[in-house]
């Protein structure tokens, strides 16, 4: 390797370590914020954030660059003809791909907007955030094919997996409530409803704590502590929206942990 290539791979090494620590301080920052400030979108949204877009439009435009930069990052990476870098690839997308252009079909209400803050906000979180995980996976790490049988690995799978299905059926009772009814909305039943209000947010919660697990990696718990910081204080306000607007919200439902909070 030539000098000037050794100091253009110290050059983004450093760069890249300083984006993952700030990536961590900013979830802190998120965690705490995001209680006492509910993120406008959805039931929350409000005026004052700049323009909006529909939801199903916000959606795409927001969800698109994580799987679009992820799959770059792969066919650009040192590591793309590793089985467990496919694995990882295939796993990111499973995810992304419902989440950017399979879900916003189902958005049926054109009348809910997103605003262009949130939209930017969420591209440039999931760019970065491609960044940190596909850049890690694909170039800077080192798997062998053992690594698929290691039980980290196989644990972070599981998880990912169980959270991956636990997410998805939420969305589809939610979906279903609203073809039902699209005066506004419901009290949701079935599946983990019958415990916390928020289980698509649990399931996806649970989907990157088994990336973290499986992928053993700082980029990958970035990721998770960003997911949680991001989630839990939406799916409080969630739960006390719920309880404000239904008095007879079921009192034993907790807002994101069963039995716990």
């Amino acid at each position: 390797m030539h000098s000037t290539e050794k100091g253009e791979a110290m050059t983004e090494a450093t760069v890249f370590n300083y984006l993952l620590t700030a990536w961590f301080v900013l979830a802190a920052v998120a965690f705490i914020a995001l209680f006492f400030i509910a993120a406008p979108y959805g039931r929350h949204v409000r005026r004052g954030w700049g323009p909006t877009f529909t939801n199903r439009t916000g959606w795409l435009l927001m969800e698109a660059p994580a799987p679009l930069a992820f799959a770059v990052l792969y066919f650009c990476g040192e590591n793309r003809g590793s089985i467990v870098a496919l694995v990882f690839l295939l796993l990111w997308e499973a995810h992304y791909v419902h989440r950017a252009f399979i879900y916003p079909l189902s958005l049926h209400n054109r009348e809910k907007k997103m605003p262009l803050t949130v939209v930017l906000f969420g591209a440039v979180f999931n760019l970065g955030n491609a960044y940190l995980n596909g850049r890690y996976l694909f170039t800077f790490a080192s798997y062998t094919s053992q690594w698929l049988s290691d039980y980290r690995f196989v644990l972070g799978t599981i998880v990912f997996i169980a959270g991956f299905i636990i997410n998805r059926n939420a969305d589809e009772i939610l979906h279903h409530l609203r073809q039902e009814n699209d005066s506004g909305y419901q009290i949701p039943f079935g599946g983990m409803y019958r415990w916390i209000s928020c289980p698509n947010y649990f399931g996806e919660i649970l989907t990157w704590l088994g990336w973290a697990i499986a992928t053993w990696s700082l980029p990958g718990l970035a990721f998770a502590a960003w997911t949680i910081a991001n989630l839990a204080p939406r799916a409080r306000t969630h739960h006390l929206w719920y309880r404000q607007h239904f008095p007879d919200y079921p009192r034993e439902r907790k807002a994101l942990i069963p039995g716990l909070w």
